[in-house]
Order: C-alpha cells, then sequence, then structure tokens
C-alpha cells in the first residue's frame, strides 16, 4: 500500500494495490498494519458509516471536540467524490490549510484524518457513496461545523456544479468567527491526546 502524506499535518492518502482478474478486481482499501507503521500505534475504529449522496451533495467540513475528537478513515465505494481535509487545530504549522483528494470506486485511494482535523465531501455523480471508519460514534454535542463556501477558507468546491447543503452547514460559522468565539481544538490538546494514544499502544 502506498502512502502520502497531505498537506495538511497528521493526514494521509493511501493507495491499496489491486488484483484483477476475470471475476473482477480485489483490493483492501483499509489495512490497520499499515497504518500502523505511520502513526506509531494502530487506531481503534468503533464504527462504520455509509453517506450516500445525491451530486453536488456537500457535507462538512465537520470536527470534533478534543479530546476525545473523532479520528476518520474513508474511501469511496461508489460514484466519485472530492475530499477535503482542513485543518482547523489553533496553533498548528498547517492551521487554515486544506488539502484535496479525488476518491472513486475504481481507484479504491482512502484518506485518513487525525483527531482534531475538519473533515468534508461533495459528491461528484449520483449515487456517490462514502463508506468511512470513525474512532469514535456519533456524538451531537462534541461535533461542529465550518462554512465550507467561507472565501477566506477558499475549498475550490467544483464550478457549474449545483450544491446541495444541509441548513446545519449552511449555517456553520466562517473559519474566522469560529476561531473567535473559541470553537475550534487546540493543537497542544491534539498532540497530548495523540501522545496518550501511542503509550497506550506501547503499554499493550
Amino acid at each position: 500500500m502506498q502512502v502520502r502524506k497531505l498537506a495538511v499535518q497528521d493526514a494521509y492518502e493511501l493507495v491499496p494495490p489491486t488484483f484483477p482478474d476475470r471475476r473482477g478486481v480485489y483490493c483492501a482499501p483499509f489495512q490497520a498494519a499499515v497504518l500502523a507503521g505511520v502513526l506509531g500505534y494502530t487506531p481503534r475504529f468503533v464504527q462504520v458509516s455509509h453517506a450516500v449522496s445525491h451530486r453536488g451533495a456537500v457535507r462538512g467540513p465537520h470536527y470534533a471536540d478534543v479530546p476525545p475528537g473523532q479520528a476518520k478513515y474513508a474511501f469511496c465505494t461508489q460514484g466519485s467524490l472530492l475530499d477535503f481535509v482542513v485543518d482547523v487545530r489553533v496553533g498548528s504549522p498547517t492551521f487554515g490549510a486544506y488539502d484535496t483528494v479525488r476518491l472513486d470506486a475504481t481507484g479504491y485511494h482512502a484518506v485518513y484524518l487525525a483527531e482534531g482535523l475538519a473533515h468534508a465531501v461533495v459528491a461528484l455523480e449520483p449515487g456517490t457513496t462514502l463508506t468511512y471508519l470513525t474512532s469514535t460514534g456519533y456524538n451531537p454535542a462534541a461535533e461542529h461545523g465550518i462554512d465550507p463556501t467561507d472565501p477566506d477558507l477558499g475549498l475550490p468546491l467544483p464550478e457549474g456544479l449545483k450544491l446541495i447543503l444541509s441548513d446545519k452547514d449552511r449555517s456553520a460559522p466562517s473559519l474566522a468567527r469560529a476561531l473567535a468565539e473559541g470553537r475550534l481544538p487546540r493543537y497542544e490538546d491534539c498532540l497530548a491526546h495523540y501522545d496518550r494514544l501511542r503509550r497506550a499502544a506501547a503499554v499493550a
């Protein structure tokens, strides 16, 4: 499996090998040992989710309070999408930066993002399905969003695509407002959380 660091610290693109034959194609889009080699510990995922989206549907950017935060491992099982990782950790060397990865159901690329980072996707085809593993279950009190159309954030949403947003995402604050209101996770808290995960893995 190939691993590429993204422009956002603590986020990676992973590309598994594929094995085609006359029956079709086999691949393993998630391999815990590979991710453990990158992170220094094996992440513990507790939930697998599917999000099926109409063409133009935008989900996020969403992030969770740290601790415990919510790490994600995402890949596309039908259709295609643009996957955005945004650094909203106050004090991070890449704060305010984002990176984009195209995910589809033929390349089997995946994206991992650590706790404290924000995640967004935009579906490029009808019926696009995002499958993602998360380190925590859904906790609405601890989960927040950023306006995906925030001009200062500048996510390159596809031109000519009619965007579909939830009411919650449409009313989400800009990154600057979330920062001013103290809503964003602190980088130092995220680093401490990552360190606890590594130390726990070493003991185990």
